[in-house]
């Protein structure tokens, strides 16, 4: 009937109703539907074969790409033996928490059998995110990319790559991660590090056994590509190059930056970043490594100490037919150039570079950062330890002790059950307690000589907001155990990186060099190592909302806590209902 009014339609009237439809559309976007099915697959990486997780049987998984302002509808069934959940990294879920995913802090997860259907739409947001199993290890192989273009009509703050490539950072374990980390809670110790790194699920020339599974970016002479970083690495942060070529950046964590250009860039789990890539005008005669190795300052920890390679290849005769599949039209013989990537410890290089952050603060992309701040927190995040078990002999710091970190001496315990659901129908006795310390009980030299007493509390508490609080939080970083970095990913809002710095935070003084002009937005900052960051958001989307180090290993051992933003006094600032397919625990 649709077709037969539309077909009996002046010309002119048709045109104008399409054009109508078309801008109705841009503005309110579409529905886009996924089937994400949670499958068990063989895979082969060094010479050797395990079964992992993967969804659709992808590794890494499938890549979901909507416009701003689309409704995202995606129906996760669960076939594999593991419970999962899947969180949709960097997504603002305003009013929407039941779609986060991390496993029993917006949901319980989905069972094997069962299936759950997140839906939620992108509001204000473009660029590159990604989406990842949010329960246990299980986002060793379970990650893929999320890829939110500008809405139609609306051109990139800069010039219009030839092509755009997502680039995926991850890790390889040749154990079932699941009994690495078992095998680690068991012990007190810390968990055994991966056997790679991998670029796009490729371990590359550089491993043994690993030369036929090697990236390769083949690229015209004269284009620009835009390479769509993420790094989905359980543990390590890493150094990025390309031999011989720079590398401008646009954007991080789905957020435009003020563009800069640089040899080498950092990239810390969780985060993304967006660069480009201007090939050469004419054709080189060499290939180039695209290589990524570890940034860690952890002392005497291990971590996977490797360093991945793709290859960047030139067309020879990009304009012209190639002759035949066989004959083609790249040469391997050729010479192959490596960057120089900095040291593994190199705490300078990283400062320098974050330094260069900055948002692009214009009428069209604003810096809404907070200039008022309503609630102040000082939040002291690292390591510790927990006491050995009786009768038990733990491989911890001494043999007395085991691993665990801790924010503000609270190592976080996840509930058995979800701490949204428990919220939301106000049946959270037994489930968590409302009073998560706004500053460190007993204060100490956070990066000078530790405490005598490295023990850490646990428990399951929340920092309670009231909606349209602006927030101010100071992460400062110890070394009870070590001086790291921290990546810590805050769930459900971006903020604001209004400072950062060595030592000790000074209140009094470091408050007046804060950026409140263009500082950079994100999802996920790293807090340096033997240092603080300040950041500040708008507490404008009730919940609860998970706050955790993005570094798995310390994540498990407590290194998370949770906000829980009250509802406004408005329709439109209230939580929405849970859906009716919400799994149960």
């Amino acid at each position: 009937m649709a077709m037969a009014i539309s077909s009996a339609l002046p010309c002119s009237l048709l045109v104008a109703a399409l054009m109508l439809l078309a801008s109705v559309v841009q503005v309110q976007g579409i529905t886009r539907h996924y089937d994400f099915n949670v499958t068990m697959a063989n895979v082969t990486r060094l010479c050797a074969s395990k079964s992992i997780i993967t969804v659709n049987g992808q590794f890494p998984g499938p890549k979901i790409v909507a416009r701003e302002g689309d409704r995202l509808v995606i129906r996760v069934t669960n076939h594999a033996q593991h419970n999962i959940s899947l969180h949709w990294h960097g997504i603002r879920q305003l009013r929407t928490g039941w779609a986060d995913g991390p496993a029993y802090i917006t949901q319980c997860p989905i069972q094997t059998g069962q299936s759950y259907v997140y839906n939620y739409t992108v509001v204000g947001q473009r660029g590159t995110l990604w989406w990842h199993a949010h329960i246990s290890w299980l986002r060793a192989t379970v990650y893929g990319p999320l890829v939110i273009l500008p809405k139609l009509g609306v051109p990139y703050p800069f010039p219009a790559p030839y092509k755009e490539v997502p680039v995926i950072f991850g890790e390889w374990w040749l154990a079932d991660t699941e009994v690495v980390i078992k095998q680690a809670l068991q012990l007190g110790a810390g968990p055994n590090v991966s056997d790679a790194h991998t670029i796009n699920g490729l371990p590359g020339p550089l491993y043994n056994c690993s030369a036929k599974d090697t990236y390769k970016l083949k690229v015209k002479p004269g284009k620009t590509y835009m390479l769509r970083l993420i790094n989905a690495a359980l543990n390590d942060e890493l150094f990025f190059s390309v031999a011989n070529h720079s590398l401008t950046v646009v954007e991080v964590d789905a957020v435009y930056v003020k563009p800069f250009t640089v040899d080498t860039l950092l990239i810390a789990p969780g985060q993304t970043t967006n660069v480009l890539l201007a090939a050469k005008p004419s054709y080189p005669g060499a290939n180039y490594y695209m290589s990524a190795a570890p940034y860690s300052t952890a002392r005497p920890a291990t971590f996977d100490n490797t360093t991945v390679a793709g290859i960047l290849e030139y067309e020879l005769y990009p304009d012209a037919p190639r002759p035949s599949a066989s004959a083609g039209s790249f040469n391997e013989a050729l010479p192959l150039y490596r960057p120089t990537l900095p040291q593994l410890n190199d705490t300078s290089f990283v400062g320098n570079f974050t330094a260069k952050l900055r948002s692009l603060a214009t009428p069209r992309y604003p810096a809404a950062v907070p200039r008022t701040v309503d609630r102040r927190f000082f939040f002291a995040v690292g390591l510790g330890t927990h006491p050995c078990p009786a009768n038990a002999t733990c491989q911890g710091p001494t043999n007395t002790t085991q691993f665990a970190a801790s924010v503000n001496n609270v190592s976080f315990v996840l509930p058995t059950k979800a701490l949204l659901h428990s919220h939301f129908t106000g049946l959270s006795s037994g489930v968590y307690s409302p009073d998560f310390p706004v500053a460190p009980l007993a204060p100490f030299n956070y990066t000078g000589t530790p405490p005598n007493n490295t023990n850490v509390a646990s428990g399951t508490k929340l920092m309670v907001v009231p909606y349209g609080a602006n927030v101010e939080l100071v992460m400062q970083g110890t070394s009870i155990l070590g001086v790291e970095s921290h990546p810590l990913h805050l769930h459900g809002f971006n903020f604001f990186v209004v400072g950062q710095g060595y030592g000790n935070y000074d209140p009094v003084n470091d408050p007046s060099k804060f950026n409140l002009v263009d500082p950079v937005e994100r999802n996920t900052v790293g807090v340096p190592a033997g240092g603080w960051v300040a950041i500040r958001f708008l507490a404008d989307n009730p919940g609860v909302w998970f706050m955790h180090c993005h570094l798995e290993a310390h994540t498990t051992w407590g290194l998370r806590m949770a906000w829980l933003v009250l509802d406004g006094s408005l329709p439109h600032q209230k939580l929405l209902p849970p859906p009716s397919d919400l799994p149960k625990c």
